[in-house]
């Protein structure tokens, strides 16, 4: 297998630069999923980890070795991608077994391959079949099967679900990450899907416009967000971000922020930005409420259910209860409380203040 360790990882494209120095060391056998929205430059990073795309400045090892300047032939690698790029006139076996006749593979050595790997990936009664006669699921495993076939020291996937729909994409997912841990192979994943970040990912790494924002295992990502980019991103529904004058003397819910501790270094922050995730919110009586709001309207999805408020200065204000909980009416007033240790500060430029 393989390690991988990207240094300082810049790309331009003339006098734009889209990659702003990267550093991630990843380790054998792990899963990392580059996850942001489109344009952020995840498949960028990706494709310079490929040999798709040149680095412009900073170093890609690949198991030690510096692969800046190797063709992707030689740097071990197998790539799926998001639109298969199965060979429409050939079979399953033969679109599995392209790639080792290349390299000219003995051919019982490649019988041996592909059958093992479609057996792994319950494929073996569809070898004879041509892509068009497959569902959307099967091409998927084809093109994993394909990879797989090759016994790379890494696999890059390229948001190879996009194109399934929701049911399938779930199911894919968990047999994605069976094979990742069957065969041990080390792995990048590309989404913009944060819920696919989520569920994949041993560690990931969050990209905004170019930069890693933040890098770390999910929980560590979802629980300590560096950025208010992140918080947002990170997390369904997506944490609320209240200004600092809700709050204030004169604002929409003046005197109802009871005894929230103060942050020193919020404090001393012009107009720090609080952050507070939807399941750390509850609906409450009057006399405990620290915020109050009009309900706009509520999303009822059966485990769970979305209470959407619009508080008194325009803010508007996202609460996740329980299915089992009453759902207020359109248009009734509501209060609204919260924990201390949840809260979360930004500064005006979007950074996590420690406190």
């Amino acid at each position: 297998m393989a390690t991988i360790s990207l240094k300082s990882v810049r790309k331009s494209f003339a006098r734009t630069e889209v990659i702003h120095g990267v550093d991630i060391d990843i380790e054998d056998r792990e899963f990392i999923v580059i996850v942001g929205p489109s344009g952020c430059g995840k498949s960028t990073l990706l494709r310079m980890v490929a040999g798709l795309e040149t680095v412009t400045s900073g170093d890609v090892h690949i198991d030690g070795k510096r692969v800046n300047d190797m063709e992707p032939m030689d740097r071990n690698i197998a790539m799926v991608f998001q639109n298969y790029a199965l060979y429409p006139h050939m079979s399953v076996f033969d679109n599995m077994a392209y790639g080792l006749k290349i390299a000219r593979t003995p051919k019982p050595e490649i019988e041996e391959r592909v059958r093992a790997t479609a057996k792994l990936l319950e494929l073996e009664p569809f070898l004879a079949r041509k892509p068009r006669q497959l569902s959307g699921g099967q091409r998927q495993r084809v093109a994993m099967g394909r990879a797989i076939v090759r016994r790379p020291a890494v696999f890059l996937f390229d948001e190879p679900l996009s194109n399934l729909d929701a049911k399938l994409r779930v199911q894919m997912r968990l047999e994605i990450k069976a094979l990742q841990r069957q065969l041990g192979v080390t792995s990048l994943y590309v989404t913009h899907d944060q819920v696919e970040a989520m569920t994949l990912a041993d560690r990931m790494i969050v990209m905004n416009a170019g930069e890693a924002d933040q890098v770390g295992t999910p929980m560590e990502v979802y629980k300590d967000p560096r950025t208010a980019f992140v918080a947002g991103f990170i997390g369904s529904p997506p944490m609320n971000f209240l200004p600092a004058t809700t709050f204030a003397p004169g604002g929409g819910n003046d005197g109802l922020l009871k005894g929230l501790t103060a942050n020193p270094a919020a404090a001393g922050n012009n107009r720090p930005t609080i952050g507070i995730r939807p399941e750390h919110l509850r609906l409450c009586d009057g006399a405990d409420g620290r915020l109050s709001g009009t309900l706009q309207y509520s999303e009822i999805l059966g485990a769970e259910s979305l209470i959407h408020l619009v508080l008194g200065d325009g803010v508007m204000l996202t609460v996740r209860q329980s299915g089992n909980a009453a759902v207020p009416e359109v248009g009734e007033k509501c209060h609204v409380t919260f924990d201390d240790a949840d809260v979360c500060f930004f500064d005006s430029d979007g950074k996590r203040i420690a406190g």
